[in-house]
């Protein structure tokens, strides 16, 4: 008789670092989206559980760890003979937490292969966060007991050097009582950070004798830093200081584009909020497409044009679905509105020949574009696909030109569903900071489905058409980049917001206090 032998399951310990996705190790990573099961540890962020769970197999199960250590492990270990990949994630480092030291004991005693992943730990990721050096041998320590801590040895290092201890908001004043009673001089610098490496990581520094009370309100893990490196803080906090921390940024866009836009917003410190505000849907009658593609094809156009991300993947699906590819544009030119276009027609192995250098718009397109010449272009035909409510000025443009338009519709543009309640709420009241507009139909259709933007909102608009139907609309402009681009666009957002801060701390404080500049650049100020 053949016995089934069961696969091997294995164990990983794994840490998740301070708690920014970003820092999570490769190693770590791969574990995670490559695992059955994962126990996860309370002081483990949600915004990196939620990115683990993105990436991660389908039917892949997330459990909070419950009970003792001997209880997680028994978790592990089932989950592992039974021939499953098992993670134990915990915030900062595995060997950081003494239970866990004691869980991979236990797996140790058994036949089960197991792996321990490390990563940054949170007292010393924080601090770095924080912008708290320590120098010398890095004194920095995750804190599951506060009754455990030596307090006199704590003393004598924060005297010598500097110290940092990750441990729960509740155990705030234990510390406090320890350190004093071990010694160390109440007026010791004192910096506590809460959500630390997160999006409203915030940090408020005092003393030994008054970071508790300096502190209320900070709720979970904090880190608190102590010693001289606390006075590096004004110089070295970058995490805090970065031009859009804290700001809400409003992201009106088609779900498929947001990506790009809340990705380097939150490199500059905001925090996004993407309200698809437009849906793409394919033409209602696909014919003119088909012509169009067959057209290409046979070598009818000298010319495509692509005004959109959304027009290049309209082309290449239509292209798919009748099994061709980018050699079959061989002999035709391309033109691209914008960068981002661009990059959309190079991700198909395809060179762009014609991108403008000024304006990017229909009418920088059409400053660049040369007129029809009957001997250097034998073909005078170009290909516009494009939406169904997009203006005449490129093809009227180009028609005046000399050259033949086809301007074909390559997709439908529809309204979006309303927002929930309470973003639109939000949007009416003030509760974003900023709104992002990267099209004339992304202001109407926010305003048509949410409703106006309230006064204090600082709108950012990508170029003059965008401007001019957010004028129509009521609507202030206070952002437009010289050229018309996404990364311009944030980068405008981003320098707008430092000269608002230096321009606040330049005014008397009575001045700063009657301002009526609102969001969290001017709220530092008060």
């Amino acid at each position: 008789m053949t016995r089934t032998r069961k696969p091997a399951g294995h164990i990983s310990f794994v840490g998740a670092g301070p708690g920014d996705p970003g820092l999570l190790t490769r190693r770590a990573h791969d574990a995670l989206i490559e695992a059955d099961q994962v126990v996860y540890d309370r002081g483990v962020p949600e915004s990196l559980l939620a990115a683990i769970r993105a990436e991660a197999k389908e039917d892949a199960q997330f459990t909070p760890a419950e009970g003792a250590s001997g209880d997680v492990a028994k978790v592990l270990l089932s989950a592992a003979r039974s021939g499953l990949s098992a993670v134990h994630l915990v915030a900062g480092d595995p060997f950081g937490h003494e239970s866990v030291v004691k869980e991979v004991q236990a797996v140790a005693r058994t036949a089960v292969h197991f792996e321990v992943v490390p990563g940054v730990g949170q007292a010393e990721g924080v601090a770095t966060y924080a912008g708290v050096p320590l120098p010398g041998l890095r004194t920095a320590a995750d804190v599951d007991e506060v009754s455990s801590l030596d307090f006199e040895a704590l003393a004598t290092a924060v005297a010598r050097d500097s110290l940092a201890l990750a441990v729960d908001a509740g155990d705030l004043a234990a510390l406090r009582d320890g350190l004093l009673a071990a010694g160390l001089d109440g007026t010791t610098p004192v910096g506590v950070t809460g959500d630390g490496t997160g999006e409203t990581q915030f940090t408020t520094t005092s003393t030994v004798d008054s970071f508790v009370a300096a502190a209320l309100g900070f709720t979970g893990r904090v880190v608190l830093t102590l010693g001289a490196g606390v006075a590096h803080r004004d110089k070295l906090s970058w995490w805090e200081n970065r031009p859009l921390y804290g700001w809400k940024v409003l992201v009106p866009r088609t779900k498929e584009q947001a990506g790009a836009m809340s990705a380097r917003l939150r490199a500059y410190g905001a925090i996004p909020c993407e309200v698809p505000t437009i849906a793409v849907e394919p033409p209602r009658t696909p014919a003119q497409m088909e012509r169009a593609v067959k057209g290409l094809v046979d070598g009818r156009y000298a010319w495509v044009l692509f005004t959109s991300v959304n027009a290049v993947r309209a082309v290449w699906e239509k292209f798919g679905e009748h099994g061709l590819d980018a050699r079959h544009f061989g002999g035709v030119k391309i033109a691209c509105i914008g960068e981002a276009t661009a990059d959309a027609v190079r991700a198909f192995g395809i060179q762009p020949e014609l991108v403008p250098a000024g304006e990017q718009s229909s009418e920088g397109l059409l400053a660049e574009f040369s007129p029809h010449d009957e001997v250097l272009d034998p073909v005078g035909r170009v290909l516009l696909p494009r939406a169904d409510i997009a203006t005449e000025t490129l093809a009227a443009g180009l028609t005046e030109l000399g050259w033949e338009v086809d301007d074909v519709t390559a997709y439908r543009t529809v309204r979006a569903a309303p927002p929930p309640a309470e973003i639109r709420d939000a949007i009416k009241s003030g509760g974003f900071d900023a709104v992002l507009f990267t099209s004339s139909s992304t202001v109407r259709n926010l305003v048509g489905i949410a409703g106006k933007p309230h006064t204090r909102t600082v709108v950012a608009v990508i170029g003059p058409k965008t401007a001019e139907t957010a004028t129509e609309f009521g609507l202030r402009v206070d952002v437009q980049p010289a050229h018309a681009s996404v990364p311009d666009l944030v980068e405008a957002l981003a320098s707008y917001a430092v000269e608002l801060r230096e321009k606040l701390a330049a005014m008397p404080a009575k001045q700063r206090r009657g301002s009526k500049v609102q969001g969290p650049t001017a709220l530092r100020f008060r």
